[in-house]
């Protein structure tokens, strides 16, 4: 068994365990998963305390939320989207916020500087729209299936595949030194 369904089917258990009440399985998945759902909060936030806060309250919005689980091996999915959720509120919580104190400025945190050696990627997925990233990451970096990205994004698998397919151009391009692709 490939690692990657190893680390699914541990997941899946101790999703089990802590849908019954286990607090010892709970540890466990916030141990297995909580990167995850700290770099998909990132992705979604653009700011890494705004993401670490999104994560913390996605957790306890997890632990609520677990005894309803129907299929524990589809809990990176089910807690990703409670992340995305968690984030869509942040952003209207700071969108009021401004409104509120009468400033309507755009503002966009600076990215953190790319890793060595892999400038050139880390600029072309800098340069990616927010839906494109986020859709790409969840689909190659954390090893989401098409069906599990449109559940986490809550967007239709048509979508998830278009935003796919827009944001590998994108990339090629960019590598490429040519030209960027319209989204």
């Amino acid at each position: 068994m490939p690692d990657a369904e190893k680390l699914r089917a541990l997941i899946a258990y101790h999703a089990a365990g802590a849908r019954l009440g286990r607090t010892r399985d709970l540890s466990a998945l916030v141990a297995l998963c909580d990167a995850r759902l700290l770099a998909h909060a990132r992705r979604l936030s653009d700011d890494t305390e705004t993401a670490r806060d999104i994560a913390q309250e996605a957790w306890i919005a997890v632990a609520r939320a677990l005894p309803g689980l129907r299929d524990e091996g589809a809990f990176l999915a089910f807690a990703l989207r409670i992340v995305t959720r968690q984030a869509a509120r942040e952003v209207k919580r700071r969108q009021r916020r401004r409104v509120a104190d009468g400033v309507w400025v755009e503002t966009r945190p600076e990215a953190e500087p790319p890793s060595e050696g892999h400038h050139d990627l880390d600029a072309a997925l800098a340069a990616l729209p927010a839906p494109q990233r986020v859709t790409l990451a969840l689909f190659a970096i954390d090893g989401l299936s098409v069906a599990e990205v449109a559940q986490v994004l809550d967007i239709p698998p048509g979508t998830v595949k278009t935003r796919l397919m827009q944001a590998r151009a994108r990339i090629r391009a960019h590598l490429n030194g040519g030209s960027d692709v319209q989204s």
